[in-house]
């Protein structure tokens, strides 16, 4: 892995003019290498470099975005072993999940470089003819948070690029490598200005939200920044799209075959160590089979390798940061006052690195702050219930809604009880899987706009009506 990283600012490699921070890897708690600390006189900069780069890019054609962006897909794929690398490096997951995060931003870029932005046309007659076309916004800030720091930046940055915007990016400060490591291979491809890439804490990305050159912020992560970012937002009425916390909940029937969908439900609430967005994390399980169910996961839990996601074999990495692991800490010895059953894991791992087990926890239910608060960590509260319309309720008593899933044998009685989840996606025998071509949003505090899809590409435009009198 290069160590010489720097800011991209009018396709050119700047250095920090406020300094430089070190990245931390969580495996190790060594320093990785340092990264440039911007200036928000340097975000000026790359907001007024992505203005003037708009002014033609926003006229390229179709073809032109599209092939450009095909060529960004060869360079990702040219650089997957060293991007994964850095993800491994920065982040903490296995070397597995960082190779299928490289490859999803792979196939992200594609899907979005093929999607075709749509003209609606609304009335063709004798003597009028209206059509709605989808023009570019402008500059499109995006700020993006430490979990899927690869993937969340080509999420934010490939839908913008098609649609013709121009775009400064600030990734989180705990992973910032990854995504100017990326800038830079965009740089490649692209005019100057186009893409920029500033990085710091706070600061940059307050003055981001408020600047009057930004014409849309697109956010991912905790409720209480994307409050801060639309109140920040509020002076030139900027465009918005906020994917913020949830605290998703599944549904366990009784007609399941535990065995079947053990697996399912343990990864799809550990995935990246429970630090994904839409991880399951309140498994509502129904009497009859809650302590089969429980036993098998903690089984599945137990056999997991945890270590160095550089290590062969380790199928389960660190949590992120110092501060995400003192709250999984906090949240399981809270539980355990409140005495909930510790099936397996538990106890924070002696030695450098913020190493927490996969961990089960049992007798335990709502009013409690594991269940009631998202850990986005490694540590699953199972609630047991009998009455299904009694664990919907609970579901929905949170006051956010990002996804939601519902697990039978019996699949129309899955989506009518599924249909009541207040979520903005709810899956059936399965959960947290995101796909590019189908939309992706959330509800009441988990923030607002869609992501994916052509729904989530148009986010990035003005409609435009065209009205024609023959």
């Amino acid at each position: 892995m290069n160590n010489e990283f720097s800011l991209i600012i009018n396709g050119e490699k700047v250095a920090g003019s406020a300094g430089s921070f070190d990245v931390i890897n969580p495996a190790t708690e060594a320093v990785v290498t340092t990264a440039p600390l911007a200036s928000v006189e340097q975000l000026d900069n790359a907001v007024d470099s992505a203005n003037t780069a708009f002014k033609t890019w926003q006229h390229s054609s179709d073809e032109e975005r599209s092939t450009a962006m095909h060529r960004i897909a060869d360079r990702i794929e040219a650089n997957a072993d060293e991007l994964a690398e850095i993800i491994v490096m920065e982040q903490g997951k296995p070397m597995f999940l960082a190779q299928a995060e490289v490859g999803g931003a792979v196939a992200w870029t594609r899907y979005n470089a093929d999607l075709e932005i749509p003209v609606k046309i609304i009335e063709d007659s004798e003597h009028k003819r209206i059509e709605a076309h989808h023009k570019p916004l402008g500059v499109v800030g995006s700020i993006t948070p430490w979990n899927w720091p690869l993937m969340i930046a080509i999420w934010h940055i490939m839908p913008a690029l098609r649609t013709g915007n121009t775009v400064v990016c600030k990734p989180s400060e705990y992973t910032p490598l990854n995504t100017l490591r990326l800038v830079e291979i965009i740089n490649e491809e692209l005019p100057a200005g186009v893409v920029n890439v500033v990085t710091g804490h706070g600061e940059i990305g307050g003055a981001m939200s408020a600047h009057e050159g930004i014409s849309k912020i697109v956010f991912t992560g905790s409720t209480p920044t994307g409050q801060r970012i639309m109140s920040s937002a509020a002076g030139n009425l900027k465009r918005l799209t906020l994917e913020l916390g949830g605290n998703d909940a599944a549904i366990i029937m009784p007609d399941v075959n535990v065995d079947a969908i053990a697996e399912g439900i343990f990864q799809t609430s550990f995935l990246n160590m429970g630090q994904t967005c839409a991880c399951l994390k309140r498994l509502y399980v129904h009497d009859d089979i809650y302590d089969q169910l429980t036993t098998k996961l903690a089984e599945i839990a137990q056999a997991q390798v945890v270590g160095d996601g550089m290590l062969a074999g380790t199928t389960f990495g660190p949590v992120q940061n110092a501060n995400q692991f003192r709250i999984v800490s906090e949240l399981v010895e809270d539980a355990k006052q409140q005495r909930a059953i510790i099936l397996c894991g538990g106890e924070a791992l002696a030695g450098n690195g913020f190493f927490y087990p996969p961990t089960i926890v049992t007798n335990i239910s709502d009013g409690t702050r594991l269940v009631d608060e998202e850990q986005f960590g490694p540590v699953l509260p199972v609630i047991r219930f009998t009455d299904v319309e009694d664990a919907v309720a609970r579901a929905n008593s949170a006051s956010v809604g990002l996804g939601g899933s519902v697990w039978s044998a019996d699949i129309k009685q899955a989506q009518k009880i599924a249909s009541k989840l207040e979520c903005g996606t709810a899956w059936i025998n399965g959960h947290a899987e995101v796909l590019p071509h189908a939309p992706f949003g959330g509800c009441k505090m988990s923030g607002f706009g869609v992501e994916f899809g052509e729904e989530g590409m148009l986010e990035y435009t003005l409609m435009q009506v065209l009205n024609i009198n023959k």
